[in-house]
């Protein structure tokens, strides 16, 4: 089915994706938020236009494929399902998610992955492709989060501040991290082996849905981020 969103607010929209199938394509996006929230099947694809702030929030199962790019807090607190960005998204991608995965073939903004929480099965991950801003993973308790760096510019693979306040979950990073300042609570070692088995299988994922070259990606070295502590401004908070 095709909905033309060019006129429709996010209620419109969504309830034409509620009553259009298995499969549904999105015309004339115009930063409309909320959309898909709390799906929990089928495919909705975005193939013009950008939409709006919390794309996927409480999704629950099913697929967003979005073309281009997106705006802040895709995926905000989903549960299941995938997102695909063709593109860059904003801040606070994949906040307070607790499962799913969010692909992202560009760059994202600030706060990525900050909240992120992981339940028994349930283990959320976010691949984003390009660079990151900074506060990257903040107050992480659990899933993965990966950034391969791939966007030709200048920058570090991400900004300032990353993993600050993390207590738990892991961080994959293509890069050797020598101009990176991690915080105290958190050890970035060099990936192993066994590291590396875990990497491939997000990098297969992204470069399937991408087109990129896996071997090409995998070339680079990896350091991955853990915590050292699951309460680290525990020191601040609880007298001695």
């Amino acid at each position: 089915m095709m909905i033309q969103a060019e006129h429709l607010d996010h209620r419109a929209i969504n309830e034409a994706i509620r009553r259009g199938g298995k499969e549904v394509t999105l015309t004339g996006c115009l930063g409309q938020r909320f959309l898909c929230a709390g799906m929990s099947g089928g495919k909705v694809t975005v193939s013009e236009g950008i939409p709006g702030n919390a794309l996927g929030a409480y999704l629950n199962g099913g697929e967003i494929t979005v073309k281009g790019n997106a705006q802040d807090a895709v995926g905000d607190t989903m549960n299941a399902g995938k997102i695909v960005i063709h593109g860059n998204v904003g801040d606070a991608a994949g906040y307070a998610m607790r499962g799913g995965r969010i692909f992202v073939r560009g760059d994202a903004g600030y706060r990525a992955g900050i909240h992120m929480k992981a339940y028994r099965e349930k283990v959320p991950v976010i691949v984003v492709g390009g660079k990151t801003g900074s506060f990257l993973g903040e107050y992480q308790a659990g899933g993965v989060i990966v950034v391969l760096g791939l966007s030709e510019d200048a920058r570090r693979i991400v900004g300032n501040f990353p993993c600050t306040g993390m207590h738990g979950g892991k961080m994959i990073l293509r890069s050797d991290c020598r101009d990176i300042t991690f915080p105290n609570q958190v050890t970035a070692r060099p990936a192993t082996p066994e590291d590396m088995e875990e990497i491939r299988t997000y990098v297969s994922e992204y470069c399937a849905l991408f087109g990129e070259k896996e071997e090409d990606i995998l070339r680079s070295p990896f350091t991955v981020v853990t915590p050292d502590s699951k309460n680290p401004y525990r020191q601040l908070y609880v007298a001695n």
